[in-house]
């Protein structure tokens, strides 16, 4: 990844660091994740908040406020979620959509619009491209060919490092890990996801058994 040189705010200004971050994605069943940075220390947390007739996301900061909230858009031809301010669900609130380019895919690609431009008919003004199930994907400016945070590592089957660029708000980075996870997790590559989860943790399991014999 190349040094972004301008801020990219999207949620908030309080979420940008002025130095590469490198942090852990802990991800558990039903949608709900723990993001920490190297030291373990709990920077972010999403939760799942699904209703009747909607999936939801609530995103936390490390005091367990409001930040954002995710929420799936129903009867559309491609999966799309939009995300607001705090816990609002007001068009006056959202900050940005998220808009798969294909109803199916194996390769996920995702353009981000943020709210002050949807209506004016440009392009989008980010996009997530590559492939969730091998755990490599990259968040880009529209504009650059250049990542500006990118999924590059898998601790365990259900943990992975996230790094992203300086100037860069993380808040929006997560809130964009989250929604993939939900596109994904109810898309035709739920099936394969579990077979994959499943045979990194047979080959997980196995490495530790050598280690442990080796030791």
């Amino acid at each position: 990844m190349t040094q972004s040189i301008c801020s990219s705010t999207v949620i908030g200004q309080q979420f940008i660091a002025p130095h590469e971050s490198n942090l852990i994605v802990n991800r558990y069943s039903g949608g709900d994740f723990v993001i920490t940075d190297t030291e373990n220390k709990i920077i972010l947390t999403v939760k799942s908040c699904d209703t009747v007739f909607h999936r939801q996301r609530l995103l936390l900061d490390e005091c367990e406020r409001p930040i954002a909230t995710l929420r799936a858009k129903n009867k559309t031809a491609h999966a799309r979620w939009n995300v607001f301010r705090g816990e609002s669900k007001a068009e006056s609130d959202m900050i940005f959509s998220a808009t798969t380019d294909h109803m199916i895919q194996n390769h996920i690609h995702v353009n981000v619009s943020l709210a002050n431009k949807m209506s004016s008919g440009d392009d989008c003004d980010f996009y997530i491209k590559g492939n969730w199930l091998n755990g490599n994907c990259d968040i880009r400016k529209r504009d650059s060919s250049s990542s500006i945070a990118q999924m590059h590592e898998w601790l365990s089957p259900h943990k992975f490092k996230v790094k992203i660029d300086p100037n860069v708000d993380y808040a929006f980075v997560v809130a964009l890990i989250a929604i993939v996870d939900g596109i994904e997790s109810h898309g035709p590559t739920k099936v394969v996801a579990l077979n994959v989860a499943k045979q990194f943790a047979l080959a997980f399991a196995a490495k530790m058994i050598v280690l442990d014999i080796l030791l």
